[in-house]
């Protein structure tokens, strides 16, 4: 069944939705409840909620990466079993970097851990639809970063977006 949705920045409000979303959905990692305010508040403009009558069904928390701002860092991306198989996640990630304020956007960067089958479809997908490419290289090593209490964390690169690279150029 097709959601009607609306894909919006999030807002203060959203915050405890957000956080309840994410704890229902494993393996993400939960956080705070007053990390998941901050983040629709301050990283407002490089995150979006999912909504469908009423309920947040989806939320991406990002934020540009401060010695790169042309890089949008994607830290989690969270797709209730309402919103799941409607290529939702990438809908999201395209509502982000389609923003009039996010057009200098670049390249996208997450971290996902080498057996996550879905995430790293979604982002390969969504590198090949905006026809560009993704290059994968360890960020965070099991042993040397988590003391072997994690898995491994890759760095996905994704870019560059042609035009938005294009934009950032002719400015």
């Amino acid at each position: 069944m097709s959601l009607d949705l609306t894909l919006r920045p999030p807002t203060p409000t959203d915050g405890m939705a957000v956080h309840h979303l994410i704890a229902a959905c494993p393996p993400l990692d939960t956080n705070s409840a007053y990390c998941n305010l901050v983040q629709c508040t301050h990283f407002a403009s490089t995150s979006v909620v999912a909504e469908a009558a009423g309920e947040v069904v989806g939320f991406i928390s990002g934020h540009r990466v401060p010695a790169r701002p042309d890089t949008l860092f994607v830290w989690q991306v969270a797709v209730s079993e309402k919103g799941r198989g409607q290529g939702l996640a990438g809908r999201m990630l395209a509502a982000i970097l389609d923003r009039p304020e996010n057009e200098d956007i670049c390249f996208i960067e997450t971290t996902v851990t080498a057996d996550n089958a879905a995430s790293w479809a979604l982002f390969e997908s969504f590198a090949r639809k905006r026809n560009t490419e993704l290059v994968r290289s360890v960020l965070f090593d099991r042993d040397r970063h988590f003391s072997g209490s994690h898995d491994s964390e890759l760095l996905a690169r994704i870019g560059p977006f042609r035009q938005q690279a294009l934009r950032a150029v002719a400015h």
